[in-house]
């Protein structure tokens, strides 16, 4: 049996795209284990691709191997990439900041340049718009299988020469943390940070204390009210915010059994930052002065 390949696009599910992927990795082994990550980024998102890749990439083993492919700039100049971790997994993806939170989080030790005349699906030489099926998922399951070695699939590259995306980094200064909103929990509404719980300890904050939020979409002010400290949801009443700490170790903001990107309008991504500090007891939250206002 060969490594594990764990596929992750902007395909979606509702055409053949991801299945001829998987097809082609069959075709080269059909001894390989196959998985996704996830086919639902948005289209053309290279953020979210790789916050996502960050997301799930720590907790796979030694030699795992990603493709992850997000590539708005498919068939241009732009290079194709395979690096390895620190950690020792392999990803194969578009040099365009799909690697940015594997770069800045789990470290890169190696890179290769994707030679694409040789690592490429047979006969697929004049297509130029599905570089996921004919060199990435290609390329990763044959390394995937042992066909090829990741010494052979190209040129080394320096790993500090990378695209990176621009990202807001977390800090703390005055008692006041501040960080970006990177990514969403989908499907629940929470927002999730790149504040760690480290910063939060050297704040002294504990269960049950009060935090002032504020939350910014590039210079407008989008939020600020707040909110309890708790270990989970279930920390505050239905419908009440709550920050706790998320899978990853880093600040998040919900609403128990609520969204809170839906009720306070709040997104996630390069431009939303957000800065926390224990309350002054005497504010009020912006949640409940919303809803006594409408009241009157």
């Amino acid at each position: 049996m060969g490594r594990a390949l764990v596929f992750q696009s902007d395909f979606g599910l509702a055409d053949g795209a991801v299945s001829a992927m998987h097809g082609v990795a069959f075709s080269v082994s059909p001894a390989i284990p196959i998985f996704n990550l996830t086919h639902n980024i948005p289209a053309f998102s290279v953020w979210e691709a790789s916050c996502r890749l960050y997301q799930t990439l720590p907790y796979w083993p030694e030699g795992t191997v990603f493709v992850s492919v997000v590539d708005p700039g498919v068939g241009s100049e732009r290079r194709s990439l395979a690096v390895k971790t620190v950690s020792g997994q392999v990803v194969i993806t578009p040099d365009n900041g799909t690697l940015t939170h594997v770069s800045m989080n789990a470290g890169i030790t190696e890179a290769r340049i994707i030679d694409e005349t040789m690592n490429r699906l047979p006969g697929s030489l004049e297509s130029h718009t599905f570089h996921g099926r004919d060199i990435y998922a290609y390329t990763g399951a044959r390394l995937a299988s042992g066909a090829v070695s990741f010494e052979e699939l190209g040129e080394a590259a320096d790993p500090a020469g990378i695209c990176v995306l621009h990202a807001a980094c977390s800090s703390l200064k005055k008692d006041k943390a501040a960080g970006g909103i990177e990514i969403m929990d989908v499907r629940f509404g929470n927002l999730w940070t790149n504040i760690g719980r480290s910063l939060l300890k050297e704040m002294s904050v504990a269960y049950g204390d009060k935090l002032t939020a504020e939350i910014r979409a590039g210079q407008s002010l989008a939020f600020r009210g707040q909110v309890t400290f708790g270990k989970s949801f279930a920390d505050v009443p239905g419908g009440e915010p709550v920050a706790y700490i998320n899978s990853l170790g880093n600040l998040g903001l919900a609403v128990n059994q609520g969204s809170f990107a839906e009720i306070f309008s709040i997104g996630a991504g390069q431009d939303w930052t957000i800065a926390v500090e224990k309350a002054d007891p005497g504010e009020l939250l912006q949640k409940n002065f919303e809803r006594e206002t409408a009241a009157t």
